[in-house]
C-alpha cells in the first residue's frame, strides 16, 4: 500500500459532525476512541491541517477532536468583526468541551489556535488538562515584541490585513496560498490535494472574511493573558519559521512556570507537515 492511499484511507475514516457551543455550530472532525485530544488549528487552516496527528493519535489510543475554529471552513461564519474577539474564541472551546461531555481535556495548538489555547488555559485552568503548543507566541510575549524589530517587520501582514476588501481578494488566491504553505515549507511537505483542501476552504462564502476578521479584532482588543498558566506545557517550535522568529519565546517560563521547549531545527512555521514523525513522538511522549 502507497503512503497516499494508507494517507486516504485515513481521511476517509474521520467522523464528522456539527457541534453547538452556545449559539454557534462548529464542524468536528475526529477520529480513534478513548481519552480525548483536542487539536485547534491556526491560519490559513483548518481541521484538515492535523490530518497526520489525528492518525497517529487515534493509532495510540486517543480520540483525536479537531474542530474547525468560528469563520473557517464548515463552522459558523458570524458577520460582525466584534464576533472574533480572542473572548468569543475561547468561550467556543469551552462550549465544544461541555457540548462533548469532558470535564478537562489535554489542548494541542497551533499558531492562532495556540493564541487561543494560551488564553484558554489561563481564563479556564479547570477545562485545561496539558497543553502543547506548536509555533504560536504567547499574547503578552508577542504584544510587546511585535512594537519592534525583527518581529514588526515579520508581522507585516498583520497590518495588511486591517484594509478592506483586498486581502480578501489576496489571500483567495491559489498562488498566494501556494506561497503561504509550500514557500516558507519543507520541499514535499504540502502536495497539490492539500493546496485544493485549503484553497476549496478559504473560498467559502463569507470564509475569508472571517478569518482575516481575528486579525481585525485584535488590532482593536488587543489578545491579554497575563496570569501565569497551570497546566503543565510542552512548545514545539519551528525554528525556520519566517513569520515568528525564536526570540518570542524569551521570557516564557513568566507566565507558563511548567514548561518544556523542543526546537526542530529543520521545520518551519508549519512543523505539522515538515516533521511530522517528530511531532506525533513529542505528542504521545507528552499526553503519556
Amino acid at each position: 500500500m502507497t503512503s497516499a492511499v494508507a494517507a486516504e484511507q485515513a481521511t476517509a475514516a474521520i467522523r464528522h459532525r456539527r457541534v453547538d457551543v452556545g449559539g454557534v455550530e462548529l464542524h468536528l472532525a475526529s477520529l480513534g476512541s478513548g481519552r480525548p485530544v483536542l487539536l485547534l488549528h491556526g491560519f490559513p487552516e483548518f481541521w484538515y491541517a492535523w490530518r497526520h496527528q489525528l492518525e497517529a493519535l487515534a493509532a495510540a489510543g486517543f480520540q483525536a477532536l479537531a474542530p474547525d475554529l468560528r469563520g473557517y471552513n464548515l463552522s459558523d461564519k458570524p458577520r460582525r468583526r466584534s464576533s472574533y474577539r480572542v473572548d468569543r474564541l475561547v468561550a467556543d472551546i469551552v462550549g465544544l468541551i461541555d457540548a462533548l461531555g469532558f470535564e478537562r481535556v489535554p489542548v494541542v495548538a497551533h499558531d492562532w489556535g495556540g493564541i487561543i489555547a494560551y488564553c484558554l488555559a489561563e481564563q479556564h485552568p479547570e477545562r485545561v488538562e496539558r497543553l502543547a503548543i506548536l509555533n504560536a507566541p504567547h499574547p503578552e510575549l508577542f504584544r510587546h515584541a511585535v512594537r519592534r524589530p525583527p518581529q514588526l517587520w515579520r508581522s507585516w501582514y498583520v497590518f495588511f490585513f486591517q484594509l478592506p476588501w483586498l486581502p480578501e481578494w489576496v489571500v483567495t488566491r491559489r498562488r498566494v496560498m501556494e506561497s503561504t504553505l509550500s514557500g516558507s515549507a519543507r520541499p514535499g511537505a504540502f502536495e497539490s490535494e492539500d493546496m485544493d483542501r485549503y484553497v476549496e476552504a478559504i473560498r467559502r462564502p463569507r470564509a475569508a472574511t472571517s478569518m482575516l476578521n481575528y486579525y481585525r479584532a485584535a488590532f482593536r482588543v488587543p489578545v491579554r493573558a497575563p496570569n501565569p498558566i497551570q497546566a503543565k506545557t510542552l512548545i514545539l517550535w519551528g525554528d525556520r519559521d519566517r513569520a515568528l522568529g525564536p526570540e518570542l519565546l524569551d521570557g516564557i517560563e513568566r507566565y507558563v512556570p511548567d514548561v518544556t521547549v523542543r526546537h526542530l531545527p529543520d521545520a518551519g512555521h508549519w512543523l505539522q507537515y515538515d516533521a511530522p514523525d517528530e511531532v506525533a513522538r513529542e505528542l504521545l511522549a507528552f499526553l503519556g
